[in-house]
């Protein structure tokens, strides 16, 4: 109960939970759509799914402020790589959101002569662009531990190990290759922050190649990555031990 309080307090919150509601509806949607009988129920998650989306609209409208200020922060980390990934994911976050604010005013009626399917296809360059700037810093936050990792005296006597209790294996394996997964499995397994974070990152990657005619795949691969992406979501939001830093 107490998460739940936490979770529904928080204004991000409650938008992840719209988004969990929304993609859920979508990937059921997708899975009774042959079903002759469910058809009415089809109809309403696919409404439930909309207001959903809609909902979420109304939540992200001062989001554009607050990437803003995250690329500020970001601008000042010294480390070049996580500077300019971040900074730049920041920023393009900033601009979808510009494209998505704009979207929902026109939605409203506040805003008339707005080319919805050219304001749209923005917002998913945007969005598209700064996943790929997300993935490269935890790419290279993977590949900055995996380094530390093997140059640990301990580990490496722990490799050792287990090519000599597995000779055989050693043998039919490529031992660099049979080394680059232990490492990176122990990588996983201690620092799950960012295992989860490259995970939900990957999976929000398959909405905009969808939109942008990049990977074509269904509205079941889009459901399932975005419920996938929304629950890690909502993990690392009640768990803040969990959200990869900076």
């Amino acid at each position: 109960m107490e998460y739940v309080v936490k979770l529904t307090n928080q204004s991000q919150g409650r938008d992840r939970v719209f988004r969990t509601t929304q993609y859920a509806c979508a990937l059921c949607s997708y899975l009774l759509r042959s079903s002759s009988n469910r058809k009415k129920l089809v109809a309403k998650l696919k409404s439930l799914e909309r207001h959903m989306s809609t909902g979420r609209k109304l939540f992200r409208l001062g989001n554009t402020l607050h990437s803003i200020d995250a690329a500020k922060r970001t601008v000042r980390i010294t480390d070049p790589v996580l500077c300019l990934s971040l900074t730049a994911a920041n920023l393009s976050r900033a601009c979808y959101f510009v494209c998505d604010n704009l979207l929902w005013l026109q939605n409203v009626g506040l805003v008339r002569g707005v080319d919805k399917e050219r304001w749209g296809l923005h917002a998913s360059r945007c969005y598209f662009f700064s996943l790929i700037m997300n993935l490269i810093r935890d790419s290279y936050v993977i590949g900055q531990l995996m380094v530390q990792r093997a140059r640990d005296k301990e580990f490496q006597r722990e490799m050792d190990a287990r090519l000599s209790e597995s000779a055989e294996v050693a043998e039919a394996v490529v031992p660099q290759l049979d080394a680059l997964v232990f490492i990176l499995l122990k990588i996983v397994k201690s620092n799950p922050a960012v295992a989860l974070d490259a995970l939900k990152n990957i999976c929000d990657l398959f909405i905009p190649m969808d939109r942008l005619g990049i990977y074509q795949s269904n509205a079941g691969v889009v459901g399932f990555c975005g419920l996938m992406s929304s629950v890690i979501g909502i993990v690392t939001l009640v768990q803040p031990n969990l959200k990869i830093k900076p």
